[in-house]
């Protein structure tokens, strides 16, 4: 039993880390340019297809590198040509303008590549368990943690230690007043929206090489993305990374004991933290 409870934690603490990423990103969109990108999803799956053309090319390695990469590409020219005609209008118009770009994705993905699930190549190395004990604890898992906690690590480094990131926590709670300081707000925008989407993609490679590659594997993550925000507390980063884990590992030991209450879990968690605390975990009062 204890094996079992171990297993679906470890599970949890996974997917756990895939809601973190992209939860990151959701926030990083949605606390500068007031967007609830409902797109995100589709970024994510994006991420995976793209990997998954230049695996014959790069190799793994190369596409875990470049993918990303090209739905950030991708992100900012969305944001410029779409999305930024929005900015100062009700959020329901940008809302709903992700809200259909998420099923357009859907459905390209599926016009182009087919509904059915698509082999990905992870390095048959990282593949094998390291314990005969702890079968289920595989490198490419470890690996996953590993690229995880370094994104998280180096977008706090970024917001904290560099101009740009600088500029982006400024926006976030005073947009008008960087923009009278001489800061260029569009391209601060465009930059900011780049790096959530990078987020995205980055989560969708790895995500692929657990999951498995569907065009639908960015709907299925995206709304316990939302419910991350939520409880980790709208306008806290740090609260984000650790309301995507808390949802992640909770669902996985549910599974252990009420399986058919998996998903709901995740809502229930919702429900109670903005009983006790409505500005979620590590919210700030008043922010939104």
């Amino acid at each position: 039993m204890t094996q079992l409870v171990l297993f679906d934690a470890f599970n949890g603490l996974i997917v756990g880390a895939f809601y973190a990423l992209m939860a990151l990103g959701l926030s990083l969109i949605l606390n500068l340019s007031g967007v609830i990108n409902f797109a995100h999803g589709g970024f994510l799956a994006l991420g995976g297809y793209f990997a998954y053309m230049l695996i014959p090319y790069v190799g793994f390695w190369g596409a875990l590198i470049l993918a990303p990469f090209l739905v950030a590409f991708l992100g900012i020219i969305v944001e410029r040509v779409l999305i930024r005609r929005l900015y100062g209008r009700d959020p329901l118009y940008s809302l709903l303008l992700t809200f259909g770009l998420a099923f357009i994705f859907e459905d390209g993905t599926r016009f182009i590549w087919g509904a059915q699930s698509l082999p990905y190549q992870v390095p048959g190395w990282l593949l094998s368990p390291l314990s005969s004990a702890y079968f289920f604890i595989t490198g490419y898992r470890l690996f996953m943690v590993l690229i995880v906690a370094v994104a998280v690590t180096a977008m706090f480094l970024i917001l904290n230690y560099t101009k740009i990131g600088i500029r982006i926590r400024a926006g976030t709670l005073d947009l008008e007043t960087v923009s009278v300081l001489g800061v260029n707000v569009r391209m601060l925008r465009s930059l900011n929206f780049g790096l959530g989407v990078y987020l995205a993609g980055l989560a969708g490679v790895l995500a692929v090489g657990q999951l498995g590659l569907q065009p639908t594997i960015g709907a299925s993550l995206i709304m316990p993305s939302f419910v991350a925000i939520i409880v980790g507390g709208l306008g806290s980063l740090p609260g984000t990374l650790l309301g995507g884990l808390l949802i992640g590992v909770a669902s996985g030991v549910t599974t252990v004991f009420w399986p058919s209450a998996t998903e709901a879990v995740i809502y229930v968690m919702m429900a109670a933290v903005l009983l006790v605390r409505p500005r979620g975990l590590l919210g700030e009062e008043g922010r939104f």
